[in-house]
């Protein structure tokens, strides 16, 4: 009997060999064919670089896993600034337009910037123990905003994190046609303006999902709010909000995170960190790479993760300003929306069979 099963066993090996051969090939196949449809990207052949750095962090700071786990204050700032905003909106009633305008540029903008961040910090479930208790919350912090993005926000950013610079997976990147067409000076000051529409509409043109419950309770709260907000202010108010929204997310110095944390400045790095002082109203988003090191502890002990392991942080470029990185990427013609790190390490069916999933989260 043992002979008879000697052959069978290599027989399974060999098929089992050939089949992982198959699945190789198919995969340099289809990389070979993305590269060349889109080869102004930076691509990649390796797989993205955070999940081998965290192990070597850890290996040799292994007092870094105390920083792990959530941040109580969350709630407190999310519902503070919640709360200011709706103040706002009661100080500015009868205001003249260039007031209004000025306060939706720079309190609205930067307060709604700042509610966007704590729905990034929420969607990774920092804020409070247990994923709904922290849907809620992200949902609190999206209602000054105007427009529904908390719950579509937190499906799209965990594959980002999971799938970093995955072609079709990772939405994060921009299109071809970004590519393309935004590439003059004036093109990517138009492209900084209308960052909210692509970050809207990119993910629907390359990845759309089925919306999920959590969507429409989102999309629910927000028209609840929004009609709150028309009934007893008016709509000028309600305008103060979605136009904060689309101010603070566009051509606006918080806003230089879009670019800074993943546009490609120096050959072979693909995440950046900014140390500078709008991480102060920001949860430490600008702690760009010991974020997507260490993705589950929260912004308020990022710089912990820094000063543990600097040779990690300190000795990799990094920006001490976002309004210079907006700058250098308006004025310098060899960055653009191209300027962003593609790989390819799934087949096609992969990625079909995650979008029949619904992707990672639902």
């Amino acid at each position: 009997a043992k002979k008879r099963c000697k052959p069978r066993a290599q027989r399974c090996a060999g098929a089992l060999i050939s089949s992982n051969n198959t699945m190789g090939e198919i995969l340099d196949r289809e990389r070979e064919e993305k590269v060349q449809a889109e080869p102004q990207f930076r691509w990649s052949h390796d797989e993205e670089p955070h999940r081998r750095r965290k192990q070597e962090i850890l290996s040799h700071h292994p007092k870094i896993k105390q920083f792990m786990g959530i941040d109580p204050t969350t709630k407190y700032k999310v519902a503070f600034w919640v709360a200011f905003q709706l103040l706002s909106l009661h100080l500015l009633q009868g205001a003249p337009w260039y007031t209004w305008l000025f306060c939706c540029y720079t309190l609205s903008g930067s307060i709604n910037h700042m509610m966007t961040l704590a729905m990034h910090e929420l969607s990774h479930n920092l804020g409070a123990k247990g994923v709904v208790p922290n849907r809620f919350l992200a949902i609190l912090a999206n209602l000054p905003m105007g427009i529904p993005a908390a719950a579509s926000f937190k499906r799209y950013h965990m594959e980002h994190h999971k799938f970093q610079g995955e072609d079709v997976v990772d939405v994060d990147i921009p299109t071809d046609f970004e590519g393309w067409f935004f590439t003059s000076t004036p093109r990517k000051i138009l492209w900084c303006l209308l960052q909210p529409l692509f970050y809207s509409l990119r993910p629907l043109a390359v990845n759309p999902k089925q919306p999920t419950r959590w969507e429409f309770i989102n999309i629910l709260c927000i028209v609840v709010f929004d009609a709150a907000i028309v009934y007893f202010w008016g709509i000028r108010e309600l305008l103060y909000l979605v136009v904060g929204t689309l101010f603070g997310m566009g051509l606006h110095p918080v806003a230089g995170h879009f670019i800074a944390e993943h546009y490609v400045m120096n050959d072979g790095q693909e995440t950046y960190s900014y140390y500078g002082p709008l991480n102060w109203l920001t949860f430490n988003v600008g702690y760009h790479n010991e974020h997507h090191d260490f993705a589950n502890i929260s912004g308020k002990h990022l710089p912990d993760v820094r000063k543990v392991a600097p040779e990690y942080y300190d000795a990799i470029p990094h920006y001490h300003s976002w309004v210079k990185v907006i700058w250098d990427y308006i004025v310098d013609d060899n960055i653009s929306p191209y300027s962003r790190v593609k790989r390819v390490t799934m087949e096609n069916k992969e990625i079909e069979a995650l979008k029949a999933r619904g992707g990672l989260v639902k």
